[in-house]
């Protein structure tokens, strides 16, 4: 009985149906990727008929050891596809896997009686598995999330060479090429070549302070600040003018003349009123000493 080598060890393909989609080649179980590789290129190819006859037999009945072997005889497709992504910096296990997830998924599509070689057709589904892995493990924030970005992302990729910047008549010419706008050439390169940025800098190294959460913090909405703001607004209106309702007259207009003044240029001097109410400027000084104790005692109940 077929089987292939998964996290549980190995597993016969045959033993159920829910197998075909469990036994997910695990490229790292043999030991080391040389060990795997060397295990699957002994695994024996099919022809032409021997294929056709096991992916019928699979469509008809279900039949798990049929499929099995359309799986273990193109494992080392998967490995030749995903060589070609090592440039990104992920483990070449990784993407193996990945790619056999692609394969499974190829060979429970397969339909022999179309006239193409399963060789052909899971390549659509190995690079589609691997393309998706690249595109969430890459960076921490996702660079391609639309179809037609996920092609540019791919296509920009295997254009460059080193970490030079596209010229104006290289974004031209790849634009026209890929039948896209300059534009987008521009956009997905600079997401290609800008890395990620944490949030927050380290603290022990000083660079905290010069972290994007230090200058794209809101400090407008800051829970804080927002009880803050309501607070004065609250002083200004409701608790000011409950404290001014409280002086008489005099005291009232001394106070509304030196500190409430809508421009506060135009504040009355000590010795204008003086000369108003006829006392003199020591006296109106007394009043306002007095009149902003009495004025600070009732605003405490709105603090």
């Amino acid at each position: 009985m077929a089987t292939i080598a998964t996290n549980n060890g190995l597993v016969p393909l045959g033993a159920g149906r829910s197998n075909l989609m469990l036994a997910v080649a695990n490229p790292g179980s043999l030991g080391t990727i040389d060990a795997y590789i060397q295990a699957i290129n002994k695994l024996p190819l099919l022809t032409a008929q021997q294929e056709a006859d096991l992916a019928a037999r699979y469509r008809a009945s279900g039949d798990l050891e049929a499929a099995g072997q359309l799986v273990l005889s193109h494992l080392r497709l998967v490995v030749a596809i995903a060589r070609g992504y090592l440039g990104y910096g992920l483990a070449h296990a990784d993407l193996i896997q990945e790619g056999n997830v692609g394969l499974m998924k190829a060979v429970k599509r397969f339909d022999p009686e179309r006239g193409v070689r399963l060789v052909s057709f899971a390549m659509h589904w190995i690079k589609a598995e691997i393309h998706e892995y690249i595109l969430k493990n890459w960076r921490l924030v996702k660079v391609a999330t639309t179809k037609a970005q996920r092609k540019l992302f791919f296509n920009l990729r295997s254009h460059k060479n080193g970490a030079h910047t596209f010229t104006p008549d290289e974004v031209e010419a790849l634009a026209k090429e890929l039948n896209v706008k300059r534009e987008e050439v521009i956009e997905m390169e600079t997401r290609l070549t800008g890395g990620d940025i944490a949030l927050e800098g380290q603290i022990e190294d000083g660079e905290e302070e010069f972290a994007p959460i230090a200058y794209l913090k809101d400090e407008h909405n800051e829970p804080t600040q927002v009880l803050e703001a309501r607070q004065r607004d609250r002083l200004q209106s409701d608790g000011i003018g409950a404290a001014l309702a409280k002086l008489d007259a005099r005291s009232r207009r001394i106070i509304e003349a030196r500190w409430l003044a809508e421009d506060d240029t135009a504040s009355v001097t000590l010795h204008e009123l003086a000369d108003e109410f006829g006392v003199s400027a020591e006296r109106i000084r007394q009043i306002e000493v007095a009149a902003m104790k009495k004025m600070k005692t009732a605003l405490a109940a709105y603090h």
